[in-house]
């Protein structure tokens, strides 16, 4: 957790995971960070969580990493004005559009940006991965329908579609998960065709 500055450079954008997002010590991490840094809600759903992640992340805070030469110092950060929910699910799925507008109107109590991220994997897809392409159908009709609340997406996606058991002794089949399962290259490709053409309706 302290190598944030070491390596801050290499990253573009970061999420902390619904484990975490709790964690003080992950909000400051993030609010030392230049680039946007997305806050997973809770396991169990709930937004508040992140909402409270985000403001926490947006102030000044005092840290130990190692500098760009691997030396320990104390820096006292200046906030990271673009933290954002990842809409995750939890005990049920939270893409639908009712949970979108409940999730920007937490925001905007707090006079934050209204935009978020959709994964559509963990309690999304209630863990069955090809129903990532449900979810993409579904975000894509909240987008063509004018929603500008979503951001962005995240999807679990690797070239096999699937996951495997890493077995001593026995080969791994090439392109596959040894994680969660995954939609395969060419779900992914219609995934995200899907998208681009919701996206640009609209524009």
């Amino acid at each position: 957790m302290v190598t944030g500055q070491f390596i801050a450079d290499l990253i573009s954008w970061g999420a902390i995971g619904a484990r975490t997002t709790e964690s003080q010590i992950h909000r400051e991490m993030a609010s030392a960070l230049s680039c946007p840094v997305g806050f997973k809600n809770g396991t169990d759903g709930n937004t508040r969580i992140a909402v409270d992640a985000i403001r926490a992340s947006r102030a000044s805070h005092m840290f130990l990493s190692p500098d760009k030469q691997g030396q320990m110092t104390i820096y006292q950060t200046s906030g990271n004005p673009y933290g954002h929910i990842i809409m995750r699910g939890g005990k049920r799925p939270n893409y639908h559009a009712e949970d979108i507008t409940a999730a920007g109107e937490a925001l905007r109590e707090f006079d934050l940006p209204e935009q978020l991220v959709v994964d559509f994997s963990h309690g999304n897809c209630q863990k069955q991965h090809r129903r990532q392409l449900e979810v993409c159908a579904d975000i894509c009709q909240q987008i063509r329908a004018g929603s500008t609340a979503i951001a962005g997406i995240m999807a679990e996606s690797f070239l096999q579609e699937g996951t495997q058991k890493v077995v001593p002794g026995q080969p791994l089949t090439w392109g596959q998960s040894i994680t969660d399962p995954c939609l395969s290259w060419e779900d992914s490709e219609r995934l995200l065709s899907e998208l681009a053409a919701a996206t640009a309706t609209r524009l």
